[in-house]
This record gives C-alpha cells, structure tokens and sequence, in this order.
C-alpha cells in the first residue's frame, strides 16, 4: 500500500513541478506587464459619467452609488424622499399627505382613486438609461410581517444607439393588524433610440402595476390602543371595522415619445416634427363580503351605509384613455426654441349597468373628446433659461394652462428658479360619476372647473435650500363625511364656491463639524379659507444627526444616528377604502407626537446596507400616534436590507 502511495505521488510530482513553474513564469510576466497595458486595462473601466439616467424632460443625472444621508431618506417603499408624506400601518398601504404642495394637478379629467396612487408610477416618473456596459440594481427591505419588499433592474446598451431596461417592483407584507394585506407589483420596460447624427430620437415604455390591499377600515376601539392594557400590544387583538374587505387597483400603460428632424444635418437653424402618444388603461374594484360591524356594547353598523344587497358586495370601475400630442418645433441657436401642438384626450370612464334609482337614473358611462392647441417656447443663454407654455381645450369640456418657469445659475453651487401657473382644471371622473352597491356612494354630477394660480420660488444654494409657494384655489373639489353620529362614512364629493389660499415655505440646511453632521429640514404652511377644507399642519420637521467614518482599513463607509419627524396637530384627512380617497373631517386632531428612528448604515464598494430601528420612541411616549383618525401609525420595529448595483 506504501510502495503504492509512493509510486503515484512520484509520477505525479513532474506534473506539480511543470505547473509551479508555469504559474512562476506567469506571475513574472504579469510583473513585467508595461505602464501602457496597465494604461490600457484602466481604458476599459468606464467612467460614472458613463452611466445615465435621463426624464422625459431630458434632465440628466448619473447612477449614484455613493451613501449620503440622502440615500437613507429615499431608501423606502417609493424610492423617494417622503418628507410630507405620512405612510399608514403596514408599507404599501396609502399616505397621508402633510404638504400640500405635493398635490399632483392634471388640467385634463383624471381617474380619481387618488389614494391608490402614491406608489404608481406615471409618465414624468419612468427614467430612461444610457449606459457603457450593463447596470443592475437590487433593492431588498424587510417588512412589517411575512413578506419581503424588493425591487430589481437591468439596462443594457445594445449600441451607443439603442438601450433598454427591464425592471419590477414587489411586496408582500401581512401588518401587524387584522385584514391589513398589502401585495403589490410594478412591472416596467423602456428603450430609447436615436440615429447616429440624433435625427430621430424616441422614447418608449411599457408599465404594468397591481396593487391589492386588505381594507380594515381602522381600529373600532381607539382606547384599547391608547390605553396601557399589555393585551392590545399584540395589534391582531384589537377590533377593525371591516375584516374581509380588499381592494384591486390595476393599470397598463403603454408610451411613445419621439420626434424627427427635418433638415439633415443640424444647424442653426432646425426644424422638427414631434409626437407623443399615451394608451392607458385602469381598474379599481372593491369588495366586501360581510358589511356589517359589531361595536362596544353590541350596537351593529354597517360603516358606509345601508345597502342594496346583503353581503358580497363588488364594486367595480374601469377606465381608458387615448392622449396624442403632435407638434412642430422651430429652433434657433439665438432665438431658442418655438413649439406649436395639438392635443387629443380620448377617455371612457364606465360601469357595467345603468342604475334606475328612486333619486334619478345614475349612467353607466363617461366619455368625452378634448382637443386643445397651444405653444412652448424655450430659451437659453449663458446662465439663463426660460420655459413659457400655454394651452387650451377648443371643445365642450374646456380648459386652460399658463406655466412660465425661469431658471438662473449663478454659479456651480447657486442656481434659482421661478414659476408662475395659472391652471384650470376639469374635475377628475370619480367625482362626477359613481356607482356602488351601497345606497349613499351612487352620484352623477356637474361641477365647474378647479381654478389655481400659484407662484413658487426655489433658492438651491451652497449656504441652504428652500422653496417658497403662494396658491390660490378656486372651486376646491374634495371630500367629506355627511353622517353626523360619527360612526359611519357616508362620504360624497363637494366643491367650495369660495377662494382658499396657501403658503408655505421650505428649509433645508445641514450642518458639518468634522465627522458629525446635523441635517434639518423645516416646513411652514398657512391656510387662509372661510370653512375648514384644506386642513394642513402648520409646522413639519424632520432633523438628523449622524456620524459618518471609515472602517476595516478603510474598506467600509459608515453612517450611523438619529432622525427625528415631527408635525403639529391638525384636523388630518380620513380615509375611505370604498372611494380610495382622503376626505375632509373636523372633529379629531392627529400630530403633536415624536417619531424617532436610530439607523446604522454601510456602504462597501457599490453595496449599500441599511438597519433602522423604526419609532423606537414609541413605547415610552405614549400610544397616541396615528396617520389618520382610527388609523394607528407604526409602532417600534427593526427593519434592514440593501442596495447593490453591478457594472458588468
């Protein structure tokens, strides 16, 4: 066995010598390597610049891989900063918007259903890429209860030329609190593609996004929250409103945007031939099997009314839009740009049936043609630019839109822009018409235009940033509650004939003194209005101090600390699931209470590692925190995840 074992190792001894000393020769041969092939090998490493992402408004950035405290503030459900957003119970449930200035304003009819629309991407929400070499981005988050959020892309440049991206957006999180489900899904694809001498240029993206929610309606006994009872701090055991309601939203989109020049070759002077096109689609269903609620005391309601139908009650919307933009374009490098375009809208917003009611017939349709015309006009010089546009409906529903917004560089770390809107909006479609099986959700209506006018100043400097906003609306559409008992929703669309003002303002400034930095960002609102409509709080705050260092010889970055939010009491915005919609309410104050986050994070190479310790506060303040009325806020939790991007 011996002579064996000698033998083998004897043949095989020549064969570990011959490769010793080839890996010796190529060890020296990589030693001998000349400063031009090591010159060469760093060539083939592209520069960040090299790694785009561009809006449909061609503002460019790069693909940030660096950890700032910004890069904490956007690491969340919406992958933005939601300062002025107030998220509910369990993630991918709605927000409660504390800013105002937030709103969203389409002048055309939009689908309604605001409160399904946080986390759904629009058309200014989608990026296109330009990349030297393949780019993925995974983003991982742990959630409330049994699930996991993530987030995943891949772009490719097939070509200088032509890139594309595919990209999908995921949740599943079970809340801490009975029928409380949140599973959502964000699918989208985009490509670009422009000719070599960029004659033709275009943009196109496809998005398919889902969102299905358990509807609890909030905690029927707000005491058993508030109070010290131990029972209750498992959250399952405190009783809700309805425990079998969902709702679906559902929307495909699909976009083109290009445009083609006329002369071959691009001068100083060019002329263009531009289109945009838009088909979209959306649903919005509710259902509810048992409608009915057991309260304290055994008194039963029903929470939105009576109804037609004893149970299994399925609501159901659909709409459709048609949107094509065609336009022509003169530029000339010293005059600027001229743009001349017509619009068509083309949307049906529908039910299944026609309702015969004892208060009038309720139609089963909307639909209507909007065509406008209008004009851009863009300018720059130096450190100046300039945008004008103004357009109007030139068919039965009208409309009217000025925005004028001018932007001037001081230097590369002062730049200020200013704009005045001056808008006339057509009510969205859920407030006009609405079916549903309960008695008090059936409307057809005909309300005048919204009307706002707003002046806004941003001032982005190298000693602070902050933005002022001055609005003035007219015609306010909203929502309120028309039961008086305060148990129940009865809620309908209403619109107040009389001016409402706002303003606010917004600081932000952070402060640095070696490793440790103070970030602070302040929000002042003011309304002026006869009735208490548009209820905002008058102070937001939200103030981090952190300390940031190297470790491990330098191999990791940390960023470690405290955030501290804060928003003032104010009559907040309730929630209705049957409506997905925030509606006026005047008898329960929300706010005054601390919400304190210790968050510890990494970045090693491209990796970025997040660990917070969320409303850690909340045991030991008090258990008065909510985001709407008899909707809690979230309570104490330890959540963690990543981001990581590869450069192939």
């Amino acid at each position: 066995m011996n002579k064996n074992l000698i033998l083998s190792f004897l043949l095989i001894l020549p064969f570990l010598l011959f490769s010793q000393e080839k890996s010796k020769d190529k060890t020296k041969k990589s030693l001998l390597r000349t400063e031009e092939q090591i010159a060469k090998d760093k060539a083939k490493i592209a520069p960040y610049t090299s790694y785009k992402l561009y809006t449909l408004q061609r503002d460019t950035t790069y693909v940030d891989t660096s950890l700032t405290i910004k890069s904490d503030y956007k690491y969340n459900y919406l992958r933005k900063d939601i300062f002025g957003l107030l998220p509910f119970a369990n993630e991918g449930q709605t927000y409660s918007t504390l800013d105002y200035s937030l709103t969203k304003i389409n002048q055309y009819p939009e689908f309604g259903f605001s409160g399904k629309h946080f986390n759904y991407l629009d058309v200014n929400d989608i990026k296109y890429f330009s990349v030297a070499t393949p780019l993925t981005e995974l983003y991982f988050k742990t959630v409330m209860e049994q699930g996991q959020s993530v987030d995943a892309f891949v772009t490719v440049n097939t070509s200088e030329q032509f890139n594309f991206s595919i990209a999908y957006k995921g949740l599943r999180s079970l809340g801490k609190y009975i029928n409380q489900l949140s599973s959502t899904g964000n699918f989208r694809f985009t490509s670009s593609y422009f000719t070599k001498n960029k004659r033709y240029i275009a943009n196109f993206h496809y998005t398919g996004q889902d969102f299905l929610n358990g509807e609890n309606g909030g905690i029927t006994t707000i005491q058993d929250f508030e109070g010290e009872d131990q029972t209750f701090r498992n959250r399952a055991r405190l009783q809700v409103y309805l425990t079998d309601a969902k709702s679906l939203f559902k929307g495909k989109r699909y976009f083109l945007d290009h445009h083609f020049r006329i002369n071959s070759t691009k001068g100083a002077n060019n002329l263009y031939i531009n289109h945009q096109f838009n088909y979209e689609t959306k649903l919005y269903d509710f259902n509810q099997v048992t409608l009915t609620t057991t309260l304290p005391n055994d008194i039963t309601i029903q929470r939105f009314g009576p109804s037609y139908v004893p149970s299994n009650i399925i609501d159901r919307t659909k709409y459709n839009r048609m949107y094509n933009k065609v336009g022509v374009t003169y530029e000339n490098t010293t005059l600027g740009q001229f743009q001349f375009f017509i619009e068509d809208f083309n949307f049906t917003y529908k039910y299944d049936k026609v309702l015969v009611l004892d208060t009038g017939v309720i139609p089963n349709l909307l639909s209507e043609r909007i065509n406008a015309i209008g004009g851009q006009y863009d300018y720059q010089k130096n450190n100046w630019k300039a945008t004008f546009l103004y357009n109007k409906a030139i068919s039965k529903q009208t409309f009217s839109t000025i925005d004028a917004t001018l932007y001037y560089k001081l230097n590369d770390k002062n730049n200020f822009t200013f704009q005045y809107q001056n808008l006339s909006k057509i009510p969205n479609n859920n407030y006009v018409l609405h079916q549903s099986s309960y008695v008090n959700y059936n409307w057809n209506n005909s309300f005048k235009n919204e009307k706002i006018n707003s002046l806004k100043v941003d001032a982005n400097t190298q000693w602070f940033i902050a933005s002022a906003q001055f609005t003035s609306l007219n015609d306010h559409l909203y929502f309120s509650n028309d039961d008086t008992t305060g148990l129940l929703q009865l809620v309908s669309p209403k619109q107040y004939s009389k001016n409402i003002n706002y303003v606010v303002v917004k600081v932000s400034k952070e402060i640095k003194y070696r490793k440790w930095s103070l970030d602070n960002t302040f929000l002042y609102q003011n309304v002026t209005q006869e009735v208490k409509i548009l209820n905002l709080p008058q102070f937001v705050t939200r103030n981090s101090l952190y300390y940031t260092d190297k470790i491990f010889k330098k191999a990791m970055f940390i960023q470690t600390g405290v955030t501290f939010n804060y928003f003032t009491k104010h009559y907040i915005n309730d929630y209705n699931p049957l409506l997905a919609e925030a509606f006026v309410q005047n008898n329960n104050e929300v706010g005054n209470f601390p919400m304190m986050d210790i968050f510890i994070n990494a970045r090693i190479r491209q990796a970025r590692i997040f660990l917070k310790a969320e409303h850690f506060n909340s045991g030991f303040t008090g258990n008065d925190f909510y985001t709407a009325p008899n909707y809690p806020y979230r309570d104490f939790m330890i959540r963690f995840g990543l981001v990581w991007n590869f450069f192939q």
